[in-house]
């Protein structure tokens, strides 16, 4: 038997957004009602940093890779999730020390983010030298509990270094309901083409990996 962990937020109006800002709230509207058609039918404007979601290259270097940059097979395979709960601040190489964290992996980061139901701008986050730990490595691709995968770096070194080298962040994931230990993942971001970000559905599924 295997288990599925949803791991995503769920988007509506209200809910937690980077540094909390009016902007950033989705905004849905019912555009037609059985009022006066024969169905319902609403709106959406979303920013693509809404939720769970995606960032690519573009997203911090000029003239970088937009979102198809990314193909389907990115974002599904062998997956190990990391427990940090213990860290405060920024997750630092040795943090990220003897978890036999192995090439081609999907890496989850699960912090005290995810004990959290409102933005806190103090968010866990990865460092840049944690960053360049598992670029090292070679993992396929990174994902945290945080609306941003780091914050109160100058020029942003964590996504820039991991993108250097084309690995995939996943932002906005909630593992408080996951142990840590090795998943299978799927991530299903939007495929937006153009852009630098997209939402996506993150699951997580225990017990096909033997």
């Amino acid at each position: 038997m295997y288990k599925v962990y949803d791991v995503s937020m769920p988007i509506y109006q209200g809910m937690p957004v980077y540094k909390n800002k009016p902007e950033k709230q989705p905004k849905i509207r019912v555009v037609q009602d059985f009022d006066t058609n024969p169905a319902r039918e609403s709106r959406v404007d979303l920013d693509v940093h809404t939720g769970t979601h995606a960032d690519a290259p573009l997203h911090m270097v000029p003239g970088g890779d937009a979102m198809q940059v990314f193909s389907a097979e990115r974002f599904v395979g062998p997956c190990r999730v990391i427990d940090l709960t213990h860290v405060e601040g920024g997750i630092a190489r040795f943090d990220l020390e003897g978890h036999d964290i192995q090439a081609d992996e999907f890496v989850l980061l699960k912090t005290k983010n995810s004990l959290r139901d409102s933005f806190d701008p103090d968010f866990v986050f990865l460092a840049e030298d944690g960053a360049s730990y598992l670029a090292e490595i070679g993992v396929r691709g990174v994902g945290i509990d945080a609306l941003g995968i780091e914050r109160s770096q100058a020029g942003h070194p964590t996504h820039k270094t991991l993108f250097a080298v084309n690995i995939v962040i996943l932002e906005g994931l909630r593992l408080a309901e996951v142990t840590g230990g090795l998943y299978f993942l799927f991530a299903a971001p939007i495929k937006l083409l153009e852009t630098e970000a997209a939402p996506a559905r993150v699951l997580l599924i225990e017990g096909l990996l033997k």
